[in-house]
């Protein structure tokens, strides 16, 4: 057996055994993760209030979207009888739309984040026409995630 040889295997032998990693570095990582965890899990956990407030106000501006196309193609906009629905099916209440779009301006009714219709209401308080939702309480007003969410400054 030469020198080289013999040194070559235990430079290999002490390759092979520091490869990997000690318990203390795994400890390190562990308590690291941990740390990470206590400090972001709070703060995701809020998000999906946030996530349902910003797809009803998504839903919201194409539903106020249609209705400006209603609007264009009827010279008015629905009434709050003849509601959302009219952007999905021609109404048949006066004043019955001249100029519908046959296949309809939306596909189908959204309902809001907490599983509630979406309210419509022409003329509106705050615009033209007021397209919003009540929030997961379903009661006008409050604040958070049981505030409302609308179309004001949309239209």
């Amino acid at each position: 057996m030469t020198g080289t040889s013999f040194f070559d295997a235990v430079e290999q032998e002490r390759c092979r055994r520091d490869a990997g990693f000690s318990l203390l570095e795994l400890m390190v990582v562990v308590v690291i993760l941990s740390i990470l965890a206590l400090v972001i899990v709070p703060r995701v956990i809020d998000r999906p209030d946030q996530a349902r407030a910003a797809r009803a106000q998504s839903d919201i501006a194409t539903i106020v979207s249609a209705i400006e196309l209603y609007r264009l193609d009827n010279l008015r906009y629905p009434t709050t009888q003849q509601g959302i629905e009219a952007l999905v099916t021609r109404p048949t209440t006066d004043p019955v739309p001249a100029n519908w779009s046959a296949g309809g301006y939306i596909d189908r009714v959204p309902v809001d984040p907490w599983g509630q219709p979406y309210q419509y209401l022409y003329p509106g308080v705050r615009g033209d026409f007021d397209v919003f939702t009540y929030g997961a309480d379903g009661v006008a007003g409050g604040t958070g995630a049981d505030g409302d969410v609308g179309s004001w400054g949309q239209s």
